[in-house]
């Protein structure tokens, strides 16, 4: 978590706290609710990065050389709003897959489409029809699932992102 992310998470906690204080119950609701669904934001968005850096590393050390570039408070567009978050480039000879994963921070970003959490693009450069879509969003169980909205898949597994890694390297079938 970043200075900036763990301020923000303080002075939300610090918001809540008056709010009960005062006794404005729905202020204080929903700033809980605000810090909760930035938590699991911040969870999904680690689990899809980590996802994608340890398939590069595995794949590097299968004998791949696959070229690894983290990028944090990368702006995206999706639709007619701007997400704010993290992007992966990972660069295999001429083939380049970025992966950029994030959320609107201030109301002129806009919505994340889809109802959910967070937004992210899979891009595959110059193979469009290989890149995916994807929108964070609670799970039955509350725990917060990639849901593909360019693909018939309702989550993400980690088989899906060996198959983007096969695509980089040009192994898939």
């Amino acid at each position: 978590m970043s200075e900036l992310d763990e301020a923000w998470a303080a002075v939300l906690s610090e918001a809540e706290q008056k709010a009960r204080l005062a006794g404005r119950q729905d202020l204080a609701e929903y700033l809980s609710l605000r810090n909760s669904n930035d938590l699991l934001r911040k969870a999904g968005i680690q689990w899809l990065m980590e996802s994608f850096t340890t398939a590069a590393g595995e794949a590097n050390r299968a004998g791949a050389s696959i070229k690894i570039a983290r990028s944090e408070g990368h702006r995206f567009r999706t639709g007619t709003s701007t997400m704010v978050g993290h992007l992966i480039t990972l660069t295999f000879g001429v083939r380049t897959l970025c992966i950029e994963a994030g959320w609107p921070r201030v109301p002129r970003d806009g919505i994340v489409h889809g109802g959910g959490l967070a937004s992210a693009n899979i891009r595959h450069l110059g193979i469009r029809s290989a890149s995916e879509e994807l929108v964070l969003a609670k799970t039955t169980s509350g725990a917060p699932g990639w849901k593909s909205l360019t693909r018939n898949r309702p989550t993400l597994h980690a088989s899906d992102i060996n198959h983007h890694i096969s695509i980089l390297l040009d192994q898939h079938k």
